[in-house]
Order: C-alpha cells, then sequence, then structure tokens
C-alpha cells in the first residue's frame, strides 16, 4: 500500500468515527437576528453594467465587525459573479481596512482574507457581525490575526462572499463562486482607494476560507486582467475543507446524534446552488430531511449544530432516500475539492496536529494534490494548535512568509513558532 493510500484510508476511518467538537462558546440562547436585509445589503434590480470589482456602495464601519488596528473601515458592496451555471452577475458584500497613517511610496500592500463556515444565513456575515450574535464568536476568532496584518502595513480586504448578506443562498464551499468574491473585492479597494495601495497582494483563508483562498489562487490568472496590474505573490491556507463527498456520505451514514451534521446541509447548498438544473434536493433527501434543510436560511452553522435542529437528528435513516441518486451530487462534491487545482505561485499549507474539524490526513492529501498538479508548497505543522489555534500559533510564520512573498527578502533570522515546516 502507498503512502498516499494509507493516508487516505486513515481517512476515510476517521470519517466514519463520531469526532469530538471543536472547542467554542455555549451555544446561543438569545433571540435569532432578524432575516431582513438592512438598507445597505439591497442592491439596485438592475444591477449596473459594470466589471466585476466595481463599487455600488461603501460607507464607514463601527462596532464589533470592524478591526481594532486599523485606521479606518469600510463596509463595501461590489460586483462580481456567481458561482453557478452561466455566472451571473452578484452584488457581494464586505469590510476594507486600512493601516494608521500615511500609506508608502507605492501603497500598502494587500491581504485579501478568506473567512471559514459561519452558515448561510445572512445574519451570519462578518461584515454584520454583533455582539450577541451566534456567530459572534468565529467572526471574531481572525482578528487577532488580521490586526498583525494592519500592524506590519498590509491592507486588509475581507469579502462575506456570493449570498451571505446580500439576497440570494451563499453556496458554501462552491470553489468559483469563493474565488471570484475574495478576487473582487482586491479591485473594489483599489477603485476605492486607489495609489494607496499596491498592485501586489496575498490570498489567507481559513478552514472553508482555507479552501476559498486555494480556488481564489487557482482561479486569479484568468480572473484578472492585465490591465489592472495586480501582482498576486503567495496562498496561505490553514486547515483547507476537503474530502468534502467522503465526508458528506460518512456524515449521512452516522447511527448516533452529532453536532458535525449541520456541515451536510451547508454541503447540499454548495452543490446545488452550483448545478440546480442536475442537483435537485428531492432526487436524494428524504421528506423529513428536506424539510429540516430549509433551517439554513435562518440559522447559522452553531445554531445547526443543536438538539433542535440537525445536531439532534440521527441521520442513518433520516437523511436518505431508500434509493437515492448521487450522480450529480457527487460530482459536484468532487468539484469542490481543491485538491486538483493548478496554483502557480508560492503556496503555505497550515495544519493543527489537534484539529478535530479537519482531520490532518486531509491536508495531507491536498498537499500531494497539488503538489502532483506542479505547486511549490510550505507545509507547515502546529502541534499543540487545533482547528482555531492555529490561528495564533502560526503568526510569527505566516508574518514572515508574507513579508517575503511582497518584499523578496527571506529572513535574516529564524523564525520563533511552535509551527515549523514538515517533510
Amino acid at each position: 500500500m502507498s503512502r498516499f493510500q494509507r493516508s487516505l484510508w486513515i481517512l476515510a476511518t476517521l470519517a466514519l468515527t463520531p469526532s469530538a467538537c471543536v472547542k467554542a462558546p455555549p451555544s446561543h440562547q438569545g433571540p435569532h437576528s432578524s432575516d431582513e436585509l438592512p438598507s445597505f445589503y439591497q442592491p439596485p434590480s438592475p444591477l449596473p453594467t459594470e466589471p466585476a470589482g466595481y463599487v455600488i456602495a461603501h460607507e464607514k464601519l463601527t462596532g464589533p465587525a470592524a478591526l481594532e488596528s486599523a485606521g479606518s473601515n469600510e463596509r463595501v458592496l461590489y460586483l462580481s459573479n456567481s458561482g453557478s451555471v452561466g455566472e451571473a452577475p452578484v452584488a457581494v458584500s464586505g469590510i476594507i481596512a486600512l493601516p494608521d497613517g500615511p500609506a508608502p511610496t507605492g501603497g500598502w500592500p494587500i491581504v485579501t482574507w478568506a473567512h471559514g463556515t459561519l452558515g448561510i444565513a445572512d445574519k451570519c456575515a462578518p461584515s454584520r457581525d454583533a455582539i450577541g450574535a451566534s456567530a459572534h464568536y468565529f467572526n471574531q476568532a481572525p482578528h487577532r490575526l488580521l490586526n498583525q496584518f494592519l500592524k506590519k502595513g498590509w491592507a486588509v480586504v475581507m469579502t462575506d462572499y456570493e449570498g451571505l448578506g446580500t439576497p440570494g443562498r451563499h453556496p458554501y464551499v462552491l470553489g468559483n463562486s469563493e474565488a471570484y468574491g475574495t478576487l473582487d473585492i482586491v479591485r473594489a479597494a483599489k477603485k476605492l482607494h486607489g495609489n494607496k495601495l499596491s498592485t501586489k497582494f496575498a490570498i489567507v483563508g481559513h478552514s472553508q476560507g482555507g479552501q476559498a483562498a486555494l480556488f481564489a489562487a487557482a482561479r486569479a490568472p484568468t480572473r484578472l486582467t492585465q490591465e489592472e496590474g495586480l501582482e498576486l505573490v503567495g496562498v496561505i491556507a490553514y486547515a483547507p475543507a476537503s474530502a468534502m463527498r467522503l465526508l458528506f456520505h460518512a456524515g449521512a451514514g452516522r447511527e448516533e446524534k452529532s453536532p458535525d451534521s449541520a456541515f451536510m446541509p451547508l454541503f447540499l447548498t454548495g452543490a446545488v446552488e452550483g448545478n440546480p438544473s442536475k442537483v435537485k434536493l428531492t432526487d436524494f433527501l428524504s421528506e423529513d430531511a428536506v424539510k429540516l434543510y430549509e433551517r439554513v436560511d435562518t440559522e447559522c452553522r452553531v445554531e445547526l449544530s443543536e438538539e433542535t435542529s440537525w445536531g439532534g437528528i440521527v441521520p442513518k435513516d433520516f437523511v436518505m432516500k431508500e434509493s437515492p441518486v448521487f450522480t450529480e451530487l457527487n460530482a459536484q462534491l468532487e468539484a469542490m475539492d481543491p485538491s486538483t487545482l493548478q496554483i502557480t505561485v508560492p503556496v503555505r499549507l497550515v495544519q493543527g496536529a489537534q484539529d478535530e474539524r479537519v482531520n490532518p490526513a486531509q491536508t495531507v492529501l491536498v498537499k500531494l494534490g497539488l503538489a502532483r498538479q506542479g505547486a511549490t508548497i510550505d507545509y507547515v505543522g502546529c502541534p499543540v494548535a487545533d482547528h482555531f489555534g492555529v490561528l495564533g500559533d502560526d503568526i510569527p510564520g505566516t508574518l514572515a512568509w508574507l513579508k517575503q512573498q511582497f518584499t523578496g527578502d527571506a529572513p535574516t533570522t529564524p523564525v520563533l513558532s511552535s509551527c515549523q515546516p514538515l517533510p
């Protein structure tokens, strides 16, 4: 048995074993946020006939969603494209945060951040974060890292992704959709701030966002035009989501309740939105599961994990029909996996050894797959980090690596960190 086959066998075994939950705050007990969209998130109809990155609206941002170390925070609504068949124009929301003080000659380099799993309901969007909201803990998780970027003199732009905060369903882990949102907010920031921003940018993402970051890096050469002059210098993916087909079917076969069951309807949303004419819930979900699925529109991931929602069901004999049709569903789930992407810029993959959400074996397979497609990869392990801990433990390495990509200058002294490169 080859090393690749052994890794796949380990991953399959672990996926079929009940996993412990990531450390998280107590379940949200307060009332749900209103599902009514604030006026800022309601784009004009029809949408402007402008290129992707066109700024529809922007306003000053304050409160928990804003980054403390920024000189300015803005909420922005910009044009992008759907990841569904036809790739129709869509309006996407997000955040633009600039460092404090005057911009340097050549402008601030840009980090475009791709966030982790929050859910599909509009109230979960990072730019709508509020104290007491069910997604607040997860929206705040990357702020320490993002504030460090600003302190280094790098602008930070953060997409909410298609349909998260704005009309329409968010197509969870649909690669092209995430890629377009992540890249087009860089364009929007440049249109707003011009020479204050450099043409150099990097992509960084965690979990769902790690997978999104890899897709964005793969799509950048065809998405960005030479006339724009934007230069992608590298991509960092922390614990990127992968193996969607395997994990979905393993979850559907569980014989006990699990908070992880919340990921099944999320995976389904991306699959359906990616090809709605061919992937239909009624082809494979039971009637009861179809009814329960509707909660994705009003509940964030933490709420979907509760006993009153997907976390309270025994998936086996509940989720699937007796004779489901999986052909089109499986094709969509496989297309979401980042392992087969071709990426031409340097890649940094970072994985916590104690991660119970994204198993380290998954990230090994992503590394092997990307390498087979020709990617240059720094693979970094954090021995004491769990799924969210990796965002803090790798800060020294991340800052040093990004600085090298932006300037071309390698670190002159060793990077002191518990996270270290692995063979």
